[in-house]
Parts: structure tokens; C-alpha cells; sequence
């Protein structure tokens, strides 16, 4: 019985170890599960950490690649704005002026200002009949100011050049009762003129004014008027206009004459004569300042000028407050016969010629004295000639016939020697002559 009993302790002893041993044994592999549970869980959570890290960067890099692609997008609208400016350039015939061997005749530049219907009206009629000729005659308007309509207006058109002139500075005016209009005018147009035969390097220009339509064969007219130029160094400027030009006082397409008024409204002249003239340019630009600048500085010299006007002035309404329209303007005959003038011989209009081919119109007329002149012409055949004696005598017989009395700084409109010829009657010329006008053509008092 006591021995049973020892060996029953011995193996109490043997199952407490084995308890012993395996409860070590299982504390030890939970401890090492523990370990691992715990290296797991902070592997994870490093591997959260990068993947947010990872998931910034390409948010980031996304950012990048949208706002490389926003810049790629505006480089190529960029581009195409250029290509766009190329081909407009292209299409206005700025590499055909570069590139063309032809030397253009003159520029034509149209002034503007805030008129856009009238600036319309004019680039049509011009456009009308200018195709065959773009690149003798490129075309610009010179707009002075910022009015957004013929701003739009003017950039419309891919056949012109568009030109913009802003004057900020205060114009003081140097007699009371001026328009300040004229002063911005007379700075708009040298500014304008400096630009094409300064900047532009042009040799001529054709000057006309927002409110003017042309004829069909204005463009052949000046070009046969360049070739006066340059050949006769007498000749100022040559004009489209003719102040007595009104319907009932012209006939003939094909006549042109000499004079030494300045006619104005529309009319060439070259870069010599503006070397002259731009230092001296008026401030102001009333009719009277450019004929008085032009008469001190002609040094003789004088102005072509059609019988029937190659420009017709629309313009009603304006600076000069619609100043003698209509009466004078509105009734204007504008050309419509389409003049071959390289096939005419100009040759008659060469100042050592035209005096000799004047005289003889001249001696050819019947003379005409007294009162009742009006009456007395309608009774003779063919062309008369009417004498006056001075400025007041000239404007009573003018106010009689109905053509312009004005004179500018001694000189009436549209005089040569100071005779003034307009047709009467459709066909037949009345001559005024001044009192020393006979003797000035070598034609002896008859």
C-alpha cells in the first residue's frame, strides 16, 4: 500500500511536468504568434503608409499631367492664332508686296475716324474696282481714335491694311471759335503720311477721306497721273476733283486741265513734295491752311485736275458741319465711262505744252461783255469768254452762273492763270478771265 502510493505521487509528478512543460510550450507560441500578429500588423500599416504616399505622388503627377496638357492645349491655340495672323497676312498680299518685283504706283490710304457706314460705303466702292490692281495700288485706313466700329469695320476687310493713330495730347486751339476736329485732323493726317512714305517707304500716296466713292477708271486715271510726275517736276500733285464739277457744268470724261488752285478730295502726291511739306504742316486743318501751305511752297508749280470728277464726296455729315453740300457737293457728276488712259496722250498737260494748247481754247472763244451774260451765252454758238476785273467782279458774274465764287489766298477755284472754265449748256466752255490772264498766256487783248 505505501509503495502504490509513492509511485502514485511520482506520476502526479510526471503529469505536472508534462502540464508545466506544455503550458511553457503554448505561452512561448502565443508570445511568438503575438510577435508575429504584431510584425504583421506594423507591415501593414507601413504598407498603408506607402500607398498613400504612392497614391499623393500620382495625384500629384496627375496635377502635373493636366497642367501639361492645359499648356500643351494654349501653345497650340498659340500657334494657331499665328497661323491664323500668317495666313491673314497672306491673304491681304503683304508677302506679294515683298516679294513681287512690281513697285506699287502709290498707296491709297482712306482717313477715318468714327464714321463706320461711311467707312463701309467708301471700301466697297473702292473694292469695286480693285481687284485687277491690288498690287499697284495696296490699300490702307488710317483711323484716328478708338472707336470700336470702324476698328471692326476696317479689320474686316482682308483686302486693307489697317493702321490706328491715338493722339492723347490736349489740343489748344489758337483762335476762338476753332473746331478742335480740324486740329486732330491735321495731326491724324501727318502722322498717317509719315507712316507711308516714311515707314512704308512708298513713293506716292493717294489720299482720300471716308465719305468719297470713286469712279471706274480712278485707279488707270492716277496711274497715268504718276507717269505726269515723274516726267514734268511742275506738277505739284495730281487731283480727282473738280470744284465746279456739278452735273450741269461738265461733259467730257477725257479732258483734264492744269490749275493752280489746290483741288483737294482725293489726290496724289509724291515723297519729294511731302519732304517739303511735313515739316510745315499745319496745326490746324482748315481748306485754307493746306492751299496757303501749298501755294508758299509750289515754287510755281501746279495741279492736275479731271473736267469730271473721278471721286464723289457723300459725306453730309461731318467736321466741316456739311459745309456747302448741298449746294455744291450733292450735285456732283462722278465718272462712269471706263477711260483707256494708257491709250490717251497726255503729253498736252506738260507744263512747256499746256500754255500754247490753253491759249488756243482760248483764242478760239467769243468774247462777251456787259450785263445780262447769263442771256447772252445761252445765245451764242460755241464757247465764250467773259472778262472781270477783280475778285468782287469774278463773284458776281460766278453768283450768276451758279458755280463756286470762293477764292483761297487770291486764287479762284479751280483757276489756271486765273481763268476759270466750266462747261454751260452741256457742250459749249465759258471762260473767266482774270485781268492779267491773257497776257500770261502770250495772247494779245482782243
Amino acid at each position: 500500500m505505501g509503495r502504490w502510493s509513492c509511485d502514485f505521487r511520482y506520476l502526479l509528478i510526471l503529469v505536472a511536468v508534462a502540464f508545466i512543460y506544455t503550458q511553457v510550450k503554448l505561452f512561448s507560441t502565443q508570445s511568438e504568434y503575438a510577435d508575429r500578429v504584431a510584425d504583421a500588423v506594423e507591415a501593414e500599416n507601413h504598407c498603408r503608409s506607402q500607398m498613400r504616399l504612392l497614391i499623393e505622388q500620382i495625384g500629384t503627377h496627375q496635377e502635373n499631367i493636366v497642367g501639361l496638357e492645359e499648356k500643351v492645349k494654349r501653345q497650340e491655340q498659340e500657334c494657331e492664332r499665328l497661323r491664323a495672323v500668317v495666313q491673314d497676312l497672306e491673304k491681304k498680299g503683304v508677302r506679294s508686296l515683298i516679294q513681287d518685283a512690281q513697285v506699287p504706283v502709290a498707296a491709297v490710304v482712306i482717313m477715318a475716324c468714327n464714321r463706320a457706314d461711311y467707312l463701309e460705303r467708301t471700301i466697297n466702292s473702292i473694292l469695286k474696282y480693285h481687284s485687277s490692281v491690288a498690287v499697284k495700288f495696296p490699300i490702307f485706313v488710317s483711323q484716328d481714335g478708338s472707336n470700336a466700329d470702324v476698328r471692326t469695320k476696317a479689320m474686316g476687310y482682308d483686302q486693307l491694311t489697317y493702321m490706328q493713330h491715338l493722339d492723347y495730347e490736349p489740343v489748344v486751339t489758337e483762335r476762338p471759335g476753332e473746331l478742335i476736329a480740324y486740329y486732330k485732323i491735321a495731326r491724324h493726317y501727318k502722322w498717317a503720311l509719315d507712316q507711308l512714305f516714311y515707314k512704308h517707304n512708298f513713293d506716292r500716296v493717294i489720299i482720300l477721306e471716308d465719305d468719297m466713292e470713286i469712279a471706274p477708271d480712278f485707279f488707270d486715271y492716277f496711274e497715268a497721273g504718276a507717269d505726269l510726275l515723274d516726267k514734268d517736276k511742275s506738277i505739284m500733285a495730281i487731283s480727282s476733283w473738280n470744284d465746279n464739277g456739278q452735273k450741269q457744268f461738265v461733259r467730257d470724261p477725257y479732258t483734264l486741265y492744269r490749275s493752280d488752285f489746290f483741288p483737294g478730295l482725293g489726290w496724289m502726291l509724291t515723297k519729294p513734295t511731302w519732304d517739303e511739306l511735313s515739316p510745315k504742316w499745319p496745326k490746324a486743318y482748315p481748306f485754307l491752311s493746306v492751299c496757303v501751305l501749298l501755294k508758299e511752297n509750289h515754287k510755281g508749280r501746279q495741279f492736275i485736275r479731271p473736267e469730271v470728277c473721278r471721286t464723289y464726296n457723300f459725306g453730309e455729315h461731318g467736321s466741316s458741319l456739311g459745309q456747302f453740300f448741298q449746294q455744291y457737293l450733292k450735285p456732283i457728276k462722278l465718272n462712269d465711262v471706263q477711260v483707256d488712259w494708257k491709250s490717251i496722250d497726255l503729253s498736252y498737260l506738260m507744263e512747256d505744252k499746256f500754255v500754247k494748247h490753253f491759249a488756243d481754247l482760248l483764242k478760239n472763244t467769243k468774247p462777251l461783255f456787259g450785263n445780262d451774260l447769263v442771256l447772252k451765252t445761252n445765245n451764242v454758238n460755241g464757247d465764250v469768254r467773259i472778262h472781270y476785273t477783280d475778285q468782287s467782279h469774278f463773284e458776281n458774274i460766278a453768283r450768276q452762273f451758279g458755280i463756286f465764287e470762293e477764292w483761297k489766298d487770291g486764287v479762284p477755284r479751280t483757276a489756271y492763270k486765273g481763268i476759270v472754265v466750266f462747261r454751260y449748256q452741256t457742250s459749249k466752255r465759258v471762260f473767266l478771265v482774270g485781268p492779267n490772264s491773257l497776257q500770261q498766256l502770250g495772247i494779245q487783248n482782243s
